[in-house]
């Protein structure tokens, strides 16, 4: 009796934990579509003959579910509901307004014919004197999926400038890997018709038949052959070789700020990371290997600025950016508003 008494004790104090962890969270599902590219005619000339066609490029449109737990600042807006098109800058920044904050997104689209499906999920722990967080992000038209975990030390963390200084793990694919390596020349030019002879196809140059692996004449000129067959080839052998390593974990320091200021008339909110240096394991594809030896900085930041000149006029700028393993993505607008009386 005692250790029922004590299961429905732990039971209900989880219950309440849990509660208090989703309470005044959201969760929302989301269709979106639109038009996308216009249809596109193709010309071209086989021997007198003119030849045309048509490319069709379906509509776009996300399917987007999410679970979400992030307090807005004073400059957000706000929304009846949630559509699953919202981007919120200030969710990647080091620190929220709310010590314990969370999102999970999945995103299956179509964007300009070619379906992705998108991820973003992480939990922040925020304390005056140190900060977590773990996540996962996967951008398919940015080409970038990584999961990180750091954990830091903070320095001024009830000031609106604060500094904080700790570890960063991250989990990701050896991005710097060149599967066409061995197959160039000194020269950087690519040695693709033996590295296509490899892979299963086939060349009758006296013919002028050039076959897949499958057997299937796929250019009957060494024009489409250069131009059509072989981009289509060597993008899905890079994508096979990529797809058959393991992913490498990378450990490195990170040194970061975040600055909040907010009036109704002036706001200004920016954050940045950087990472200066990453352990070398040894390992045959850590991205020292790549980078000749070396150290290398990662970082990322972002900046939102807003500023009302007068009850007509008011300009704002707002974006982020990160560069990690050399390789960038970003977002950023900006714009003046004028009100008319």
């Amino acid at each position: 009796m005692k250790y029922i008494i004590l299961l429905l004790l732990f039971c209900n104090v989880a219950s309440a934990q849990v509660k208090k962890a989703f309470k005044f969270s959201t969760f929302y599902v989301a269709a979106n579509g639109g038009t996308s590219l216009s249809d596109e005619d193709v010309y071209s000339v086989e021997g007198s003959t003119l030849i045309y066609d048509t490319i069709f490029t379906p509509y776009d449109y996300s399917l987007t579910m999410g679970i979400r737990k992030i307090k807005r600042f004073n400059y957000e807006g706000t929304s009846p509901f949630k559509d699953g098109t919202e981007t919120s800058f200030s969710d990647a920044a080091n620190v929220g307004l709310s010590p314990f904050e969370f999102l999970f997104e999945v995103d299956y689209k179509r964007q300009e014919g070619i379906e992705y499906f998108d991820q973003q999920h992480f939990i922040r722990y925020v304390e005056s004197k140190w900060l977590a967080k773990a996540e996962y992000i996967k951008d398919g038209f940015a080409d970038i999926e990584y999961f990180e975990s750091t954990q830091r030390l903070r320095l001024n963390g009830k000031k609106k400038l604060s500094f904080n200084l700790g570890a960063v793990q991250r989990l990701a694919e050896p991005y710097g890997y060149d599967p066409l390596e061995e197959w160039s020349f000194n020269n950087g030019r690519i040695h693709y018709t033996c590295l296509a002879i490899e892979e299963g196809y086939s060349v009758d140059v006296y013919e002028s038949e050039y076959r897949d692996p499958n057997g299937n004449i796929v250019a009957t000129s060494s024009e489409i052959w250069n131009k059509v067959v072989m981009p289509d080839m060597l993008k899905e052998y890079v994508e096979e070789k990529r797809n058959e390593l393991n992913n490498q974990w990378q450990y490195s320091l990170v040194v970061g700020f975040d600055f909040y200021h907010y009036k109704k008339n002036f706001w200004l909110h920016t954050w940045g990371n950087v990472m200066p240096y990453h352990y070398d394991d040894g390992g045959q594809f850590s991205y020292h290997n790549f980078n000749d030896g070396e150290q290398w900085y990662d970082y990322s930041g972002g900046l939102i600025f807003g500023y009302k000149l007068n009850k007509n006029l008011g300009v704002f700028l707002e974006g982020k950016y990160n560069k990690y393993w050399n390789k960038e993505w970003y977002d950023f607008k900006g714009g003046i508003n004028y009100i008319i009386f």
